[in-house]
């Protein structure tokens, strides 16, 4: 039966780790003429010859045990780090013997342990016992008696060497896995810090010190396998040899007692089983020498490791040669410290003698106070005494006095009395004046009537021909008035007809029904060459202003309306916008129904006017109430609360009855208009308009899973598909911008250098293949802004107003921001810089960090407007907020502030916008309108709208600003320094610049134009489609 060497030396009462047979510990102790190997492997070879005289052990001493039987150990398992300890070989005792290693027994108690429960077997105690017999009898005098203790000897040294080292290859096959484990760890340590190795270089210093020591470990791990092998070998031929010794054995041992040769047939079985065992071991070297393999592959690993070590070292090298240069500096700046230092200890020295100074400042001042004082007193006193002396000199002229001052008195109630008179005919004239100053009010109100009845129809405002398409549409809703008559009726008011209006005038008193009445009266067939435009958005400024959006869709329907097209806009109802904005706002009584999620929702419909404009506020009646949120986005579900309204907003239009020429609709948000639109509402009638899209950021797409198409009733079969609204990254996803580029008929974006970068993969985040596949309808139109609200000739909002002829206004206007922020005024020619924009990484918020310090050191002063949606952003800035809180030239409003804006734009000397991509930007077009200079990088729209007075490639009259190309603070330094440089020493080249700039026009008159020209050709072509 096969047992492996623990196993059976176990069922022997015998601990391997320890070596410990009952209360005997065996220690083996190596001769030193054999070498010397490591403490992990140290097995001795052992040459006994059968001829050799028998050496006497150095120190013999055994013990007999009470008990003869031996007790098995109680633990099923050795325990490797009992093993590990309770095996080291004891160095420092040796043998005498040359060429040979003897077994010293010492008996007693192994680690103070008691062990009284073990005993010897039998067989073992009786070889003991004879052997010292032997020993005692013999006294080494009879040949043959030496031959026998000899072969005695020979047996118990051969078994307790093949014990030994059976034990030391289980100890060093055990040492060998751990090892290697520990060099695999230590390799995966080496490598998971090779990522920190740049900052860390003393750490790598330590970290390489314990690889090369891992590796001399390992190395002699190696050599120890080496030497068990040649030991394996020797004991094959030692047991090989044990056939032919063992019969000479018997031959000289003829008068050995019977129970000896039955002990040395026992141990020969033992032999045997160890020989079985020495089989099994040589299986399990095999498998050590393949481990050995894979230590042969962890050196080449570090030797690649030993490579990184070199190549580390050379840019250790790198490192100290920086550091001795850092030291020439620090030795440098030690010096710069220590003149400091004895500078500032002359200040304090002049320091304290100022205060001394002051002190005694103070203190003569207050001397010379007391001293004036006294003099006071002393100055009454001599009048005290003159006066005195006068009374002492006349008692009659005092009598005379107070007869005076009698009559004086008297005189003063006489006047008293009449001034009481003359303020009663004030009153009485001042009631008279207000009585006939409220007839001249009355009577102006009686000829305001009077004139508005007798304006012409072209003067009316536009809020009245607004008011009045607003009450048709309400009336068509309400179902008083079909769907024609309606029709007849916008004609009218869309052609500003005189009828129409008297119509009105004259029937402000009559009920409803009456006006109704009268109106239609007035119907008639008419036609007009005029177009009707609809915008569908989710902003419009002032009303519901996130950014840009809703300044452009005030702006283009303002300068449409003007040009006399019919332009009207439909907006979610947020419980968050500015109500008191909107002009005769009111609910129309009848809901309009449409579909969501399989269910008919009913949408409450609000009517009013914003700057003259009318609009239609879409208010669900959701459950999950959409746009009652206290804010306009930023919700998880804002692709369901915006295409609900996209298709409530196309179902008011048809209900309405409106046939518009075009619908124009805005970013992501409403992007759902264009296919829903063309798949379901030009079937049910709606079939009269081409639609418009307009992007104003192509970064915002607002993708999602393609299931929530479902929910507005788009079929998702259809429509999730690579030429329709799949999203181009994902093909589980909807992207509603590629939608409304698939399906409009016209998509522009903000100006004309964006559209030519969304084209590119770079810039059109995702989106340039479905750009460049639709180029022919796709065109960038340059952005206005509103010059009405933008004028700093009448901004209420401004301390003094001002123009481009006469620009002094500007510096008072900067004075008054000082005083408001508690800047430093004491330079009045002190640059002023200002920068008012969202806090987010497309607008380069390293940049505007970078140009807080950098104006600061070019002697500037500088004020950032504007917050952060982003957490760590926000945080950052608040950091340099509070950093300068109390600076004199710099302030950090992080918020919007629109009154704020206005005078910070009137303030400003100039304008910073380092935007990574702008698509317009209006900013620099109101910097420029109120005679901040604008310093730019050359990207979208601030390409268009801005161009480098250093261009000489640019015609003078264009040059407006200051420029610069790569999104570092190089490239910006260079335009900032530019511009602080032609501040600071061209005063009236400045000045030339800041008017010329103020007379740009940025007003929509030129881009309402080429919308104007889009719809018009758009239309024409529906029109000609038609009539084929």
């Amino acid at each position: 039966m096969e047992a492996t060497p623990s196993t059976w030396l176990r069922g022997r009462g015998l601990v391997v780790g320890g070596l410990k047979f009952g209360q005997v510990i065996v220690r083996f102790y190596p001769s030193p003429s054999q070498r010397l190997y490591p403490a992990s492997c140290r097995i001795r070879h052992r040459n006994f010859s059968l001829n050799a005289k028998r050496q006497p052990a150095k120190k013999i001493n055994l013990e007999r045990t009470t008990n003869r039987k031996l007790q098995p150990s109680g633990d099923n398992d050795s325990d490797p780090s009992k093993l590990s300890k309770d095996s080291t070989i004891d160095t420092n005792q040796e043998t005498a013997s040359n060429d040979h290693d003897l077994i010293v027994i010492e008996a007693g108690h192994a680690n103070g342990k008691d062990y009284n429960n073990s005993s010897l077997p039998n067989e073992v105690i009786s070889l003991h016992d004879d052997i010292i017999d032997s020993a005692r009898e013999s006294s080494y005098s009879d040949e043959n008696s030496s031959d026998i203790d000899g072969g005695e000897q020979l047996s118990g040294i051969h078994l307790e060497d093949l014990v030994g080292m059976i034990r030391h290859a289980e100890k060093n096959i055990h040492l060998l896995n751990q090892a290697r484990i520990r060099a695999l760890e230590d390799l995966e340590k080496i490598l998971s810090e090779k990522e920190e190795l740049q900052g860390q270089i003393n750490t790598l210093e330590m970290k390489l010190a314990e690889t090369d020591e891992r590796l001399k470990v390992v190395a002699q791990e190696k050599i120890h396998v080496e030497l068990l092998e040649d030991q394996l070998e020797k004991l094959r031929n030692e047991l090989s040899s044990r056939g032919s010794n063992e019969e000479n054995t018997q031959d000289k041992n003829s008068s050995v007692s019977s129970s000896q040769i039955d002990l040395i047939d026992s141990f020969s079985q033992e032999l045997d089983l160890l020989r079985a065992e020495n089989m099994s071991l040589k299986d399990e070297l095999q498998v050590l020498k393949a481990q050995l393999g894979n230590i042969r592959e962890t050196d080449q690993r570090v030797q690649m490791l030993e490579e990184e070590r070199l190549t580390m070292e050379s840019s250790l090298k790198e490192l100290e040669f920086k550091l001795a240069a850092s030291h020439e500096d620090i030795s440098k700046i030690s010096s710069l410290k220590s003149e400091c230092k004895s500078l500032y200890e002359k200040v304090e020295d002049l320091q304290t003698l100022l205060d001394k100074a002051t002190k005694q400042a103070d203190h003569a001042s207050l001397v010379l106070q007391e001293n004036q004082e006294l003099q006071k007193k002393v100055d009454r006193l001599e009048e005290s005494l003159k006066e005195a002396d006068v009374y002492r000199l006349s008692s009659e002229k005092m009598q005379q006095y107070n007869e005076l001052m009698q009559q004086k008195i008297k005189l003063l109630d006489e006047r008293l009395q009449r001034s009481d008179e003359e303020i009663h005919s004030y009153v009485q004239l001042y009631q008279d004046s207000m009585k006939e100053f409220q007839d001249t009010v009355d009577n102006l109100k009686e000829e305001s009537k009077k004139k508005e009845q007798d304006t012409s129809v072209n003067d009316k405002p536009w809020a009245f021909w607004s008011n009045l398409l607003l009450i048709v549409d309400g009336w068509v809703l309400e179902k008083k008035i079909s769907v024609d008559q309606a029709k007849l009726l916008r004609e009218m008011i869309w052609n500003r007809d005189e009828g129409i209006c008297d119509a009105y005038i004259s029937s402000k008193e009559k009920n409803e029904r009456e006006i109704i009445a009268t109106f239609l009266k007035l119907t008639s067939s008419t036609t007009g060459e005029r177009l009707h435009v609809i915008h569908i958005a989710a902003e419009m400024a002032p009303v519901a202003k996130v950014g840009g959006l809703g300044d452009v869709v005030t702006g283009l329907s303002k300068a449409l309306q003007k040009k006399g097209h019919l332009v009207e806009i439909i907006l979610p109802k947020y419980d968050c916008m500015r109500h008191e904005l909107v002009r005769d706002l009111k609910l129309l009584d009848v809901p309009v129904e449409s579909y969501f999620d399989g269910h008919l929702f009913k949408n409450k419909i609000w009517v009013g006017t914003v700057e003259g404009l009318p609009v239609y506020f879409i208010e669900p009646q959701h459950p999950s109430r959409f746009f009652s949120r206290g804010q306009f986005y930023g919700e998880r579900d804002d692709f369901k609360r915006f295409s609900f309204f996209s298709r409530a907003a196309l179902e008011l239009l048809l209900q309405a009855g409106k046939r518009p020429d075009i619908i124009h609709c805005h970013d992501w948000q409403t992007a759902f208009v264009a296919p829903l639109y063309w798949d379901l509402y030009v079937a049910k009638g709606l079939n009269s308009a081409r639609i418009c899209f307009t992007c104003h950021n192509f970064e915002y797409q607002g993708a999602a899973r393609a299931s929530d198409l479902e929910s507005c009733g788009l079929d998702v079969y259809q429509l999730n598909r690579p030429d329709r609204m799949q999203d181009n990254s994902a093909k589980d996803r909807v992207n509603p911008v590629k939608g409304a580029i698939v399906f409009s008929n016209i998509v522009t974006t903000v100006s004309p250098s964006y559209a030519q970068e969304v084209r590119t993969a770079q810039g059109g985040q995702g989106l340039h293949g479905t750009l460049n596949s639709h180029s022919k309808k796709f065109v960038g139109i340059l952005n206005g802004i509103d010059t009405d609200a933008w004028n700093p000739a009448t901004d209420p909002l401004l301390e003094v107003q001002y123009n481009s002829s006469d620009i002094e206004g500007k510096a008072e206007n900067k004075e008054a921001l000082r005083r408001q922020l508690g800047i430093s005024s004491a330079d009045l020619r002190q640059p002023l810089v200002a920068c008012i924009t969202r806090l987010v990484p497309q607008k380069g918020v390293h940049l505007i960090r970078h140009a807080i310090y950098r104006t600061l050191e070019l002697g500037g002063q500088f004020v950032l407007l504007g917050s952060s949606p982003v957490p760590q952003i926000q945080r950052e800035f608040e950091d340099i907020e509070n950093h300068f809180r109390t600076h004199e030239h710099a302030r950090l409003l992080l918020k919007y502030d629109e009154s704020l804006a206005h005078l910070i734009y009137a303030a400003s000397d100039m304008f910073i916008i380092p935007s990574i991509f702008e698509p317009c930007g209006l900013t620099q077009m109101i910097a420029m309108r109120y005679g901040a200079i604008p310093i730019v990088r050359k990207t979208g729209g601030l390409n268009d709208s801005v161009f480098d007075v250093d261009d000489d490639t640019i015609p003078v009259h264009f040059r407006n600003g200051f420029t610069f190309l790569t999104a570092d603070e190089q490239s910006f330094n260079n335009a900032l320094e530019r511009a602080f440089h032609h501040y600071k020493h061209d005063a009236d080249g400045w000045k030339q610049l800041v008017q010329k700039d103020m007379r740009i026009d940025f007003s929509w008159d030129t881009s309402s134009l080429l919308y104007e020209e889009l719809y018009a050709k758009s239309v024409a072509r529906a029109r000609a489609a038609n009539r084929t």
